[in-house]
């Protein structure tokens, strides 16, 4: 009985501790977090996150959007689907420093020029936000993120009075640019990015746009004006600096190097097929079925999810998602014409990727050049070797 009593007794003293609403005091800061690149793709972009510190009310935590919701029902389906929300996180200032510190990624921090009751209304905002019946949002890569979020919610306590500048040495890039900023495009990371992403990011970027990326926010944020004279960023520092390290990057292991050790291969298993009069099937079976699947798999990111950023992905001009349905022609002594006529429908794909590559409708992984150019000279065997059966 005493035991249940106590139980009450705890859950009660939660309950009005998590609904408590606390007044901030005048000496309170508001600022900005900007945290630099990891090593791994998933944080390879950086992140934002708001700082609200009362010392007086003993109060120094950090708002964070973007944090993956695991306990969602079916995850990695919904997350395929670009149908899962994500969470805003709230934590400790000297958990967040240890973390990112730890793991040698930079802080900087931007005091927000903020009146007393935009600071307020902003930590008033954010505490609601994280209730559990509001933490959840759906998020998109470009337009609804860390960043963007810092940014609009900024705006909103300001009453949308918050003008924002170019910054110094701007360039007017498309958003594959501003993803190549900060990815290798010889990488396995871009590599996959640049197949799974559509043309539509190949279109320039406006200044708002450029601020889904978290160096971006800092940039714009130190240049920005609240209406038409006062700064938005009151004071900015590095509260931790990256420490050097030896780059670990290794151009054996790298796209552009496996992958032109599959075309040296199928070129020469091409040649050798040329040199015997023969044509090996299983390299073809392989081919036509490897592109097929990749095809499929486009065409659902394209028409089958909610991803903004997969539409419009001209690498099915290579990656065919008819080739899985036309393997059988491949086991057959005489082909029908039809085919003979699909594998020049092939070239003639390969040669308008290639045109879409030149006039920028949408840019490649370069690490498909030697592929691409086996795959093509393939093609025109197979064409060669059928047209004299």
């Amino acid at each position: 009985m005493i035991k249940k009593i106590l139980t009450f007794l705890f859950l009660f003293t939660m309950l009005l501790a998590s609904g408590q609403q606390y007044t901030l005091t005048e000496d309170t800061e508001v600022s900005v977090l900007t945290f630099g690149p990891g090593s791994s793709l998933n944080d390879a972009f950086g992140h934002n996150a708001f700082r609200i510190k009362d010392k007086s009310r003993g109060i120094d935590v950090v708002y964070g959007y973007g944090e993956y919701d695991f306990d969602a029902p079916n995850f990695y389906l919904k997350f395929a689907r670009g149908k899962l929300n994500y969470l805003i996180s709230r934590h400790n200032f000297s958990d967040i420093y240890y973390h990112y510190s730890s793991y040698n990624r930079s802080i900087n921090e931007q005091v927000l020029n903020l009146l007393p009751e935009e600071k307020q209304k902003l930590f008033n905002f954010l505490e609601n936000n994280y209730k559990p019946e509001n933490r959840r949002y759906l998020y998109d890569f470009f337009y609804d993120n860390c960043a963007t979020r810092i940014r609009d919610v900024a705006n909103n306590v300001t009453g949308n009075n918050i003008q924002f500048d170019l910054p110094a040495n701007f360039e007017q890039k498309t958003f594959r640019q501003l993803i190549h900023e900060h990815l290798n495009r010889n990488t396995w990371g871009s590599l996959g990015i640049d197949i799974a992403l559509g043309s539509v990011i190949d279109k320039n970027a406006t200044a708002k746009d450029y601020m889904f990326l978290p160096k971006y926010i800092h940039s714009f944020f130190e240049v920005a004006k609240i209406g038409t004279d006062k700064k938005l960023v009151k004071s900015g520092s590095t509260l931790f600096e990256k420490r050097d390290t030896k780059s670990t990057s290794n151009f054996l292991f790298s796209p552009l190097a496996i992958l032109g050790v599959f075309a040296l291969l199928i070129l020469y298993i091409t040649y050798r097929d040329y040199k015997n009069n023969k044509r090996s099937n299983w390299l073809d079976v392989s081919l036509f079925s490897i592109t097929g699947i990749i095809g499929v798999l486009l065409l659902l990111l394209w028409f089958a999810t909610d991803h903004s950023a997969t539409a419009q992905n001209y690498n099915v001009l290579w990656a065919v998602p008819l080739n899985i349905f036309v393997i059988g022609q491949l086991f057959k002594k005489q082909v029908k014409n039809w085919f003979k006529n699909y594998i020049k429908f092939l070239i003639i794909m390969l040669c308008l990727l290639t045109l879409h590559w030149l006039i920028g409708v949408q840019i490649f992984a370069i690490g498909l050049i030697p592929l691409l150019f086996a795959v093509l000279v393939r093609y025109f065997y197979i064409l060669k070797f059928f047209s004299k059966s």
